[in-house]
């Protein structure tokens, strides 16, 4: 195996496999299919990337796509935000199309299946329809409207498109089979009845598709070749296939390539919250000003704080594309930015927490205007006059009255260099009734040759201009803000996750354009907002210069260190460390079971029941996982977790299962 083909990802390898079995190059065509009920955020951005990245190795051209089937829920607003990102990141696509244009094929091909026998239109209530689909370990039973004749089917669906019924008196099903064991095979919906306007048809239909039988099916419209998405949709491929090559049974002649379906972990940041829903909550509580607010993770929130597209690039570069679901530190993230703007932002001076430095031995009336650098790291970059003059504002932190030798800013008979001119010795201080410092009296010297260790940043005061500073921190100060049982993410904000400025910043920056970006000199990088006007300047905290919340995280000591397995478990998530244990389970020897057991149950309480519920599928002849589960749910429950349907059918199988150890558990919930 060569380099060129190890460096490949796994959906590149497919790919070249496909085009080694004769999928000829000129056919290959890709897509990012987002639906617009909300923001893209940094999640998507991978999505994105692989597509369009795939469009750019293979030379090959990416449909946007908007899966536009629900109207209760996407807004025109969405769809220019997402165009709007895609654009900004540096994409181009080759055509911009609508799932609701395929809304008459759909309806075309769905009629046929009815004729084929393959769809009818159930009448039960969701209720009814829920009872009868079964569980993962039950099989579903065929629901009383399942064979109404091939006329009554096609009469009703067309009175549903002519809007004679009510919503959710009738729906259409494809007739698949009750009891495959993948229950999104057990006749799944196709079309429900909503009398809703649509953003792009108007009031022309009442009633819609549903997403499993659109996305597909515009798939193969478009003749794409590979329809990635993320891992969520790995249990949809089959009915997936299911549709696809049923139409292709219909249109082969006009459409020749059905297309495949192949998925990606997605991309998971901690300390952030990755679910548009959630993310709406956000923006109508007032916890954010809005989608576009910079401690958002959305793309245009990421924009207006200060982000690059290069920079969101390298990161999901970085984290690269992987098979199995996992979460990525964000301070990967604020390293890639830094990195970025290290190399493009111009330096500038400016003082957010002012005290004023008086220089006695300089001219009252004189200024200098100094040459200062703009960006070391760029020799095109150039340089820039800043004025220097007898009283300067220098930050409240680089003074102490009295220091150790190990403090290298400013103290009473020290010295240090100010950044781009001279070196100045503190000789006093003036203080208000409270004794407060108001004012530093200094020296200065021009011997500059000297080697001084301290270099300050300043701005002249009679030249400083006033500017509103935004800092930003993380807007949750847990990891996993959406992870905990008895709490909600909303329990996590963090209270001081923006702080409002008023700061003085050098005069090269009066004509500063929004969205431009700067390194404030030892303190971060900082652009300029969208609320900034001609007559007052704002700036956001893109990031500072160094990562201070990795001097937050406590350190473990040698005896923590020293104890490998529960250190080593604390790094994933509990309900996957609950998974590997329940592995082995049944094979343990009871002493070893009671304490697996009892380790399992603490686990527990850091489990959600979003994280536990897919577990209730768990096979059959998977007995310690299933009993790993049966603990945790028993733990979840004791701490005030409500039944529902899925729990007490999966308690029930328990109750009834061949195993006694799984059985027992089952009885003592």
């Amino acid at each position: 195996m060569n380099e060129e083909t190890k460096s490949l990802n796994f959906i590149e390898h497919i790919i070249e496999e496909d085009l080694r079995n004769g999928l000829p190059k000129e056919k290959l065509r890709f897509r990012f299919p987002p639906e617009p009920n909300g923001y893209l955020h940094i999640g998507h951005t991978k999505a994105i990337g692989i597509s369009f990245g795939l469009g750019e190795k293979y030379n090959a051209p990416v449909n946007l796509r908007f899966d536009d089937t629900n109207p209760v829920k996407e807004e025109q607003e969405y769809v220019d935000s997402i165009k709007k990102d895609i654009a900004w990141l540096g994409y181009k696509w080759d055509k911009e199309l609508y799932s609701s244009d395929y809304f008459h094929q759909l309806y075309d091909w769905a009629v046929q299946m009815i004729k084929d026998g393959k769809a009818y239109v159930d009448s039960q209530t969701s209720e009814e329809m829920a009872e009868q689909k079964g569980t993962p370990t039950q099989v579903g039973t065929n629901s009383p409207y399942r064979n109404r004749s091939v006329e009554e089917n096609l009469d009703l669906f067309q009175r549903m498109k002519n809007g004679e019924f009510k919503e959710g008196e009738h729906i259409l099903r494809a007739k698949i089979d009750m009891e495959d064991p993948n229950m999104l095979m057990r006749d799944p919906i196709m079309y429900r009845i909503l009398h809703q306007s649509h953003h792009r048809t108007g009031d022309e239909w009442c009633i819609y598709p549903m997403y499993d039988w659109t996305h597909g099916e515009s798939d193969y419209i478009e003749q794409i070749s590979h329809s990635l998405c993320s891992l969520e949709f790995k249990p949809h491929r089959k009915l997936y296939d299911w549709f696809r090559d049923i139409v292709f049974d219909y249109s082969e002649k006009e459409l020749p390539l059905p297309p495949k379906q192949r998925e990606f972990a997605r991309l998971n940041l901690s300390y952030t919250i990755m679910s548009k829903r959630k993310l709406l909550k956000l923006v109508e509580d007032g916890i954010v000003s809005g989608w576009d607010d910079p401690r958002m993770p959305t793309i245009s929130g990421l924009r207006r704080r200060g982000y690059t597209p290069n920079s969101l690039k390298k990161f999901v570069e970085t984290a690269g594309v992987a098979k199995r679901d996992n979460v990525i530190d964000v301070s990967l993230l604020e390293f890639c930015i830094r990195e970025d703007l290290n190399k493009t932002a111009d330096r500038v001076m400016a003082v957010l927490n002012p005290i004023k430095l008086v220089i006695t031995n300089y001219p009252e009336d004189k200024v200098e205007w100094l040459d200062a650098e703009n960006n070391p790291e760029d020799e095109t970059a150039g340089s820039r006059k800043v004025p220097f003059s007898r009283e300067l504002y220098i930050e409240k932190e680089d003074f102490k009255e009295e220091a150790s030798n190990k403090f290298f800013r400013l103290k009473l008979g020290g010295e240090v260099r100010l950044k781009n001119a001279f070196i100045i010795k503190a000789e006093n201080v003036l203080k208000d009734a409270n004794g407060e410092i108001t004012e530093i009296h200094c020296t200065y010297s021009e011997d500059t040759s000297r080697s001084i260790k301290g270099t300050l940043h300043w701005v002249s005061i009679k030249h400083a201009i006033k500017a509103e500073v935004r800092e930003y921190d993380r807007l949750f100060l847990d990891e996993a803000p959406d992870s905990h049982q008895d709490k909600t993410f909303m329990d996590f904000i963090n209270p001081n996750s923006l702080k409002i400025i008023e700061a003085f910043v050098e005069p090269s920056l009066k004509d500063a354009n929004i969205g431009d970006r700067f390194q404030f000199q030892r303190l971060g990088y900082f652009n300029v907002d969208d609320d900034s006007t001609s007559d007052k300047l704002v700036f956001n905290k893109t990031v500072g210069l160094r990562d201070t919340w990795a001097k937050q995280k406590p350190k473990q000591n040698d005896n923590q260190n020293r104890q490998k397995p529960q250190n080593q478990q604390s790094q994933r998530k509990p309900i996957d460390v609950i998974k590997q244990l329940g592995k082995k389970y049944t094979n343990l020897p009871e002493e070893k079971q009671q304490k697996v057991k009892a380790e399992i149950q603490e686990l527990a309480k850091k489990v959600n029941y979003d994280e536990l519920q897919p577990l209730f599928g768990t096979a059959v002849k998977k007995v310690g996982t299933r009993i790993a589960t049966i603990l945790t749910l028993g733990v979840m429950l004791h701490n005030g977790l409500e039944k529902n349907d899925d729990i007490n059918d999966f308690i029930n199988k328990a109750l009834e299962d061949k195993n006694e150890l799984l059985a027992t558990e089952a009885k003592s919930i």
